[in-house]
This record gives structure tokens, sequence and C-alpha cells, in this order.
């Protein structure tokens, strides 16, 4: 089982962002986004832009460990300005059902 979620999480890494935090920051309906795109994938990258930055006036890890709370997901890691977030149940039930 374990295996197979690192397996998701390097899918997910060497894909491109689902989900950009842009100029409006860290706002309900990205974060309502967000939850969206974890329930139907599990595991999701997203990518901050400079201008995120600017306007919420923390750094890229603050901003991350943040939207990983007001969601419920583990954050993962964070690399420049992109984050990686998994929800535990979400991946499980993915992983038990055939596809």
């Amino acid at each position: 089982m374990k295996r197979k979620v690192k397996e998701l999480i390097k899918e997910v890494r060497h894909s491109s962002a689902d989900v950009r935090i842009g100029k409006a920051g860290v706002s309900e309906r990205v974060l309502s986004e967000i939850k969206r795109r974890l329930k139907e994938k599990g595991v999701i990258k997203v990518k901050m832009l400079k201008s995120a930055l600017k306007v919420e006036g923390k750094d890229r890890f603050e901003i991350a460990k943040e939207v990983a709370e007001k969601v419920g997901a583990r954050l993962i890691e964070v690399r420049g300005r992109t984050f990686i977030l998994l929800l535990p149940e979400e991946v499980e039930k993915k992983l038990k059902t055939p596809s």
C-alpha cells in the first residue's frame, strides 16, 4: 500500500500543477477547487505564483502549511513555489477500487 502511495506522489511530482494560486491569494474559490481536486485525485500539485506570495505577505512554506490545514490534507513537500498535498482517505479509496 505504501509503495502505491509513493508511486502516486511520484506521478504527481512529474506532472504539471493541478491548481495555481494567483494574485487573488488563498481565496475561498481556490480552497474549494483544491478540495474538489483532492476528492477527485487524492494527491495534487499546487503552484503559487510570485504575485500570490506578495499578496499574502508570507513565505511559501507558511502558505503551503496554511492551505493544507484549511483543506484538511497532509503537506507532502514544498519545492520552490510548488507543493504537493495528499488526502489519505481519498488515496485509500482510489487504491482499493480497481481501475
